[in-house]
């Protein structure tokens, strides 16, 4: 086991970021209450708020600390009515320029539906999915495709004529996210629900993109990496009502960086809503994790918002750590925040308004707190 600490930066943010990213620190001090410090933590501020009080999305020390840190907790940003003079929502540097400055290529989403999770299908609560059901990872390209700058209009005489955005397909971004995805497939103790076969499913547009043409020829060139896992396709369009009504065959799925960014949301509700939606950023070098759920403006201040995605963020940082690092000390410590996570979920003795409850943000924290120590 590694015996230096790791240095975990937080990135609160804006709007119900800080209240979320509070409960996860109050997670990572009762962990290490147990056996030596493992880590150092360090909270720096930024985002939109930052931006409209100071004229800058963060300062040049906070970037440093988390470009240089071994991992990062960010919990949202952006603010109404806030945003740079080029019409960006301000605080965006805190993602995008992280993901772009620090090569974040593959946005790790888990979908897991645990017991006690409740989710809603046309306003109700439903038992549509057993939760035994429910257990995928999607992965999308996070640095390229539709989502790089460029992208511009034209304006003349005074109005906005045109618009144009511009998708980015490369060989090496799609090798990679694409061969991450079937290291995943095959390090995953188990394979898709139905069947327990180790899958990877493709998602794309192929019938009709020429990027996503060229995507999944690579997805069919990297797969003859692995032969033991199987290749599964799915146009985007069909992917959206399939994988709602047959979760349980999806073991892990790869797609672009807009499709993957919309299906990954779609998903979050087969787990119970995007209160319990966690994201990795991980590149070669560099982490970042972070709860999905955005800054909530209308929920801010009420300490109300499901935390459990943030701790499932955590929970992915820690596990990143162990596992990059080959320290198990860092795997068991994820493994006793799961195990924590669960025992909650399950007697229900945390829920939040989105699950029907009444307990507060900073409640569900302290519950999950004396889980992690062991008080019933």
């Amino acid at each position: 086991m590694r015996s230096a600490g790791y240095r975990v930066v937080l990135l609160p943010g804006d709007g119900t970021g800080p209240e979320v990213v509070r409960e996860g620190r109050k997670v990572l001090d009762a962990l290490a209450e147990n056996g030596p410090h493992p880590w150092s933590i360090e909270e720096c501020p930024g985002g939109a708020i930052y931006y409209r009080d100071h004229g800058k999305e963060w300062e040049p020390e906070a970037k440093a600390a988390a470009h240089s840190a071994d991992a990062v907790l960010l919990g949202a940003v952006g603010w109404p009515g806030v945003s740079l003079p080029n019409g960006d929502i301000a605080g965006a540097d805190l993602v995008l320029g992280m993901r772009r400055d620090l090569d974040l290529y593959a946005n790790v989403r888990p979908c897991k539906l645990y017991p006690g999770v409740q989710h809603r299908i046309s306003g109700s609560f439903s038992t549509v999915w057993k939760p035994e059901n429910v257990d995928m990872v999607i992965l999308r390209e996070n640095t390229e495709g539709l989502y790089t700058p460029a992208r511009g209009t034209l304006d003349r005489g005074g109005a906005t004529e045109v618009a144009i955005d511009t998708r980015v397909i490369t060989r090496v971004g799609a090798e990679r996210i694409i061969r991450r995805a079937f290291e995943i497939a095959r390090h995953r103790p188990r394979g898709a629900p139905e069947d327990g076969v180790k899958r990877v499913t493709c998602v794309d547009k192929s019938n009709v993109l020429a990027g996503c043409r060229f995507f999944r020829a690579t997805f069919d060139r990297i797969a003859t990496e692995f032969p033991e896992i199987e290749k599964d396709y799915a146009y985007v369009d069909a992917f959206t009502q399939w994988v709602v009504r047959n979760p349980e065959h999806y073991n892990v799925v790869v797609s672009t960086n807009m499709m993957g960014d919309i299906i990954t949301d779609l998903a979050a509700v087969l787990q119970g809503g995007m209160g319990f939606a966690a994201g990795g950023n991980i590149g070669r070098e560099h982490a970042m994790f972070e709860p999905v759920h955005g800054s909530a403006p209308k929920h801010a201040g009420k300490n109300e918002v499901n935390p459990f995605a943030t701790f499932f963020a955590v929970e992915m940082l820690l596990r990143h750590l162990g596992e990059t690092r080959s320290d198990s000390g860092m795997i068991g410590q994820a493994d006793r925040l799961a195990g924590a996570i669960a025992r909650v979920l399950a007697d229900g003795s945390a829920r939040t308004y989105d699950q029907g409850g009444t307990t507060s943000t900073s409640a569900a924290g302290d519950r999950l707190v004396a889980a992690i120590r062991g008080v019933p």
